[in-house]
C-alpha cells in the first residue's frame, strides 16, 4: 500500500489537515476544514465517505452530486438509487460495505436553477488524493469497487477502460485489488433501450466481488 503523506509539503494542505490519531471521525471532522483545491468554494460542504470502520468491500465513485452536497452524505440522489438496486440485486448489504469519492466536493456549473456536474480536473483529483489514502488506512478493505472512469483512472490507471477492463480484478495504485465498473449515473444517461444492459453489467460485475469475498 503507498505510504500516506503526513505533511502539507508532501501533500498540500488536505495532507496537512490529516490527524495523527487515524479515525473516520476524526477523518470527517477534518476534511470539513478542506480547502486544498478551490471546490470548497462553490460545495456546500464537504462530503466524506461513509461506512462500517472495517469493511471488506469500497465502492468508490468520482465525487457528490448536488443531492450529496446539499444533505452531506454519498450516493444518496438518483444514482445512489441505482447503486441500491444493483447492490440488492447483488446481494450485498449497503451496510456492509464502505462508500465514498475520489473527490469530496461538487463540482458544478450553473444551467438556469439548476447545477449541472462538471468531471474533476486532474490537478482536483491528486488535492483530494489524501482523504482517500487516509479512509483505506483505516477501512482497510479487500477490494475497492472503482465506479466510473474517474475512480477507475485515479485508482487503478489511466491504462484501464470501464467497458474493456470491466468485473476484472486487477492490482490498484493503492496496493489493493481493485474492480472496474459502471458509475450509476451512466444508467440514468443511458437510452432506454440500452439501460436493462448497463443495469445487467454492474449487477454482474458486483456479483462478482460479492463471490470473490465470499470465497466463490
Amino acid at each position: 500500500m503507498s505510504q500516506l503523506p503526513r505533511t502539507g509539503e508532501e501533500s498540500g494542505e488536505a495532507g496537512a489537515l490529516i490527524p495523527a490519531r487515524l479515525t473516520l471521525k476524526s477523518l470527517r471532522q477534518a476534511a470539513a476544514r478542506c480547502k486544498a483545491c478551490p471546490l470548497w468554494k462553490t460545495g456546500t460542504q464537504t462530503v466524506f465517505g461513509e461506512g462500517v470502520n472495517r469493511a471488506r468491500l469500497m465502492l468508490i465513485g468520482e465525487q457528490p452530486g448536488d443531492r450529496e452536497d446539499i444533505e452531506g452524505h454519498p450516493f444518496v440522489g438518483p444514482a445512489g438509487r441505482i447503486l441500491d438496486q444493483a447492490l440488492e440485486q447483488a446481494g450485498i448489504e449497503r451496510g456492509d460495505a464502505y462508500i465514498t469519492n475520489v473527490v469530496k466536493h461538487f463540482k458544478w456549473t450553473p444551467k438556469g436553477k439548476r447545477r449541472i456536474h462538471q468531471a474533476p480536473k486532474a490537478e482536483e483529483i491528486k488535492a483530494c488524493a489524501p482523504w482517500l489514502e487516509a479512509e483505506l488506512e483505516v477501512v482497510d478493505p479487500e477490494v475497492l469497487v472503482c465506479l466510473g472512469a474517474t475512480a477507475v483512472r485515479a485508482v487503478i490507471g489511466p491504462k484501464y477502460r470501464v467497458m474493456k477492463d470491466h468485473g476484472e480484478f486487477v492490482e490498484s495504485k493503492l496496493g489493493r485489488t481493485a474492480v472496474p465498473t459502471l458509475h450509476p449515473s451512466a444508467i440514468l444517461r443511458a437510452d432506454d433501450a440500452d439501460r436493462e444492459d448497463a443495469m445487467g453489467m454492474l449487477v454482474g460485475d458486483l456479483r462478482r466481488v460479492r463471490d470473490h469475498l465470499d470465497g466463490g
